[in-house]
């Protein structure tokens, strides 16, 4: 009997349907862990910041930062509880949530009022309102956020005394759908004092830079919520083109903007490589 020579040889045929079902298989895992897996891991990032007009008796300040939750939009229960269980652990002074309560209605949002409202700081809860919840009814969704003991600021600051001295917390209208208004945020705010602005769409940094804000805090971008190696975020929305994740430095002065990943997801139920966002922020002074 003759040996065959092509009998221990894979054949084109074979070589493709092979290699198709790898890359299919590939596919499901990768689409399975983007969908049923990344969005649920809650990730919390820990940073320090120099803050030059930041008072003395203040240094050591915690903030507590998020963003995007998108209820509604494939949105689940034990993701808020997640998040509230973290905020419990980490005992920040004030929570800023900096817009997008809702994706595309806000029916599902009264029935996470009771965990929004768990969320405990000593020194105030505050809140700014994003693009979707200006598009879907923004009075409805501040009167929801209230509810659960947020400040919510348009286009208005708060003052916050903190061991015997004050900061102001500025929180500006949404860029796109609303009407910012530094110059009105900013009115009664003492001249020289820390201030921080809660900002939905990280870009307008470059605008903010020309006023006396010493930290910028924005969501938006979703970091992307699909990013590739190499290559970074594919796609982000208009407002966050230029400042997509994490930290940067602002014009000639320096000025930090943040910009946090978010809770929940629009458009498409999926993260990859960019999981979901808890910011802590340590302030010190100079």
């Amino acid at each position: 009997m003759k040996n065959n020579p092509k009998s221990g040889m894979m054949t084109r045929r074979t070589f493709l349907k092979r290699s198709g079902a790898a890359i299919l298989g590939a596919g499901m895992l990768t689409g399975g862990y983007a969908w049923l897996w990344e969005p649920r891991q809650l990730e919390v990032v820990r940073l320090t910041l120099q803050c030059p007009r930041l008072p003395k008796a203040c240094d050591g300040l915690k903030i507590a930062q998020f963003s995007d939750l998108h209820l509604g939009f494939h949105s689940h229960i034990s993701d808020i509880e997640h998040l509230a269980e973290a905020l419990r652990a980490e005992s920040p002074d004030m929570i800023c949530f900096t817009g997008d309560s809702v994706d595309a209605g806000v029916d599902a949002m009264p029935g996470y009022i009771p965990l929004l409202a768990s969320m405990q700081a000593e020194y105030g809860k505050f809140a700014i309102l994003g693009n979707h919840d200006y598009l879907i009814h923004p009075n409805r969704v501040s009167g929801l956020l209230q509810s659960a003991g947020f400040r919510v600021l348009r286009n208005e600051h708060a003052l916050v005394e903190y061991e015997g001295e004050r900061i102001a917390i500025v929180g500006l209208d949404d860029q796109l759908m609303g009407s910012p208004d530094p110059l009105r945020g900013l009115s009664g705010v003492p001249e020289n004092m820390f201030t921080l602005l809660m900002m939905h769409e990280p870009d307008y940094a470059d605008t903010a830079v020309l006023y006396p804000f010493d930290l910028q805090i924005s969501g938006h971008s979703h970091g992307g919520q699909v990013r590739l190696p190499l290559l970074g975020a594919l796609m982000t929305p208009p407002g966050s083109r230029r400042y997509i994740m994490g930290s940067y430095e602002i014009g000639e002065r320096l000025m930090p903007l943040y910009v946090n990943r978010g809770i929940g997801e629009t458009h498409l139920p999926i993260r990859l490589m960019c999981k979901p966002e808890l910011t802590v922020f340590t302030l010190r002074s100079d």
